[in-house]
C-alpha cells in the first residue's frame, strides 16, 4: 500500500491557489478519480475546457499536479495530482499574516465542503441511499481533555486508517466514495 503524501504548504500564495472553488474541487477530483484531461475536467463540473485548462496550469504551477506520465495520447494532456493531502504550519501561519489569511480561508473552505456533503446527503437520503448506509453516515461530537502530542498522533493514526481501509476496498462491491471530515479543535473552558 502506498503512503499517503502531503504537500506541506508554507507560501500564502500555493494556499490561495487551492481555495478556489472550481480549482479546490478539480484537485480533489485529481485526487480520488485519478488523472484526467482538462476536456473530463470540464464536463465533470460544467466548464469549458479553456477554464479548467487555465486552473490546471496554476495548479500545476504552485506545485499541486503535474502531467501524468502515461498520456492516452498525443493529442490531450491527462494531468494527476502530485499529493494525497495539503497541509501547513499553523503556527507558522501566526507569524505569517499572509499566510494566515490564507488558512483561515483554507478553514472557511473545509467547513463549507462539511456543510455541502451534509446538506447534499439530507437531501438524497430517502431516495439515493439505502438503509444500511443511511444508519452508518453522519457526523460524531467528542470531547477529551488531550496533549497536542495525542491530537496528532489521534489525526495520524485516522489518516493511515482511512487509507488502510480505502485500499482494502479498492476492489471491494458495494463500495461508495465517502467524504471523511477530521477535525481537532482546542475549547477554552471558563
Amino acid at each position: 500500500m502506498e503512503k499517503p503524501t502531503v504537500k506541506q504548504v508554507s507560501d500564502a500564495a500555493e494556499l490561495r491557489a487551492v481555495t478556489h472553488p472550481l480549482r479546490a474541487r478539480m484537485l480533489g477530483s485529481l485526487r480520488t478519480d485519478g488523472p484526467a484531461t482538462a476536456s473530463e475536467l470540464g464536463r465533470r463540473f460544467g466548464e469549458s475546457s479553456g477554464t479548467t485548462s487555465y486552473h490546471l496550469r496554476l495548479l500545476e504551477k504552485h506545485g499541486f499536479i503535474e502531467l501524468d506520465p502515461e498520456q492516452p495520447n498525443a493529442r490531450d494532456k491527462r494531468w494527476r495530482a502530485l499529493h494525497h493531502y495539503t497541509g501547513w504550519s499553523n503556527a507558522e501561519a501566526l507569524k505569517n499574516p499572509e499566510l494566515g489569511e490564507a488558512v483561515r480561508a483554507m478553514r472557511q473552505r473545509q467547513l463549507g465542503n462539511v456543510v455541502e456533503a451534509t446538506e447534499t446527503f439530507e437531501a438524497q437520503r430517502g431516495e439515493r441511499w439505502s438503509d444500511e448506509w443511511t444508519e452508518v453516515a453522519g457526523h460524531g461530537d467528542h470531547a477529551a481533555r488531550l496533549t497536542p502530542e495525542s491530537v496528532k498522533e489521534i489525526r495520524d493514526r485516522l489518516m493511515a486508517l482511512v487509507h488502510e481501509y480505502s485500499a482494502r476496498d479498492a476492489t471491494a462491491s458495494g463500495t461508495e466514495m465517502v467524504r471523511i471530515f477530521i477535525a481537532a479543535i482546542p475549547v477554552a473552558e471558563d
